[in-house]
């Protein structure tokens, strides 16, 4: 598909979600057709998809096991960064089992079914299943969680880490305007030493309010034909060590 041509709908979000997963070579071997599908985005803004030129070049320019490492650095350690929506809403208590249930729960009845281990608050999954809805739905849905996205977005450009180009592309989809952006980029997370300062923002994030995720829990629209199965892509029964990947099918 050439630059030019529209997208197709919904696959802006399954992309998005394939470049905020874990590194692996099937998503290195499909950077230039990700570039060449956003590119075709109406939805994006021209900031918006320059920035994503930019997040992909920083993936072509260094192997598979720096950018798993430095990934590693930058969304395991910590609130602030986590690709788990419901840890910026309810941290570790209770309520967040519950919220995971009734999100599992609304996956199920759009036919999408998780496999063990995979925890469904994960953005990327999030995301998948939006790229299955319908446009106006999918909109809805995502701007929910704006809030979110505007923190992690801010989070990662305070950090100068390319990723925030790829949280700060869903704000405008979202309908939540722009996000931050990096003043200069320091992607290398795994090569710096946390400092003094570094412990001191982690344990404010920890300590911050959460910020809200209005959830819309209320299914709308039949089951898909076929169950879709989904894969955890960090490791089985521990999404917080991706040192060991199950293959999706």
């Amino acid at each position: 598909m050439g630059s030019r041509d529209a997208i197709p709908p919904g696959a802006a979000y399954a992309v998005l979600g394939a470049l905020l997963s874990y590194p692996d070579a099937p998503l290195l071997d499909a950077l230039p057709e990700a570039r060449e599908l956003l590119r075709g985005e109406r939805g994006l803004s021209r900031d918006a998809r320059a920035g994503l030129d930019q997040f992909i070049d920083y993936c072509t320019q260094r192997d598979l096991f720096t950018l798993q490492e430095n990934y590693v650095a930058l969304f395991d350690r910590g609130r602030a960064t986590s690709l788990y929506l419901f840890e910026h809403v309810h941290g570790e208590s209770r309520d967040r089992g519950q919220a995971m249930v009734d999100l599992l729960r609304m996956y199920e009845t759009h036919g999408l079914h998780l496999a063990a281990g995979e925890l469904p608050d994960y953005l990327p999954v999030f995301l998948e299943y939006l790229s299955r809805l319908p446009a106006a739905d999918a909109r809805s849905l995502l701007a929910e969680t704006g809030e979110i996205l505007q923190s992690i977005t801010a989070q990662l450009a305070r950090r100068g880490s390319p990723y925030s180009f790829v949280v700060g592309a869903l704000l405008p989809l979202a309908g939540v305007g722009k996000g931050e952006k990096p003043d200069a980029l320091h992607d290398d997370d795994a090569q710096k030493a946390p400092t003094p300062a570094d412990y001191r923002a982690l344990d404010a994030a920890w300590a911050d309010e959460p910020v809200r995720f209005v959830g819309a829990m209320t299914p709308t629209h039949a089951p898909a034909e076929a169950p879709i199965h989904f894969y955890d892509s960090r490791s089985p029964g521990n999404p917080g060590n991706p040192d060991k990947r199950e293959n999706r099918s």
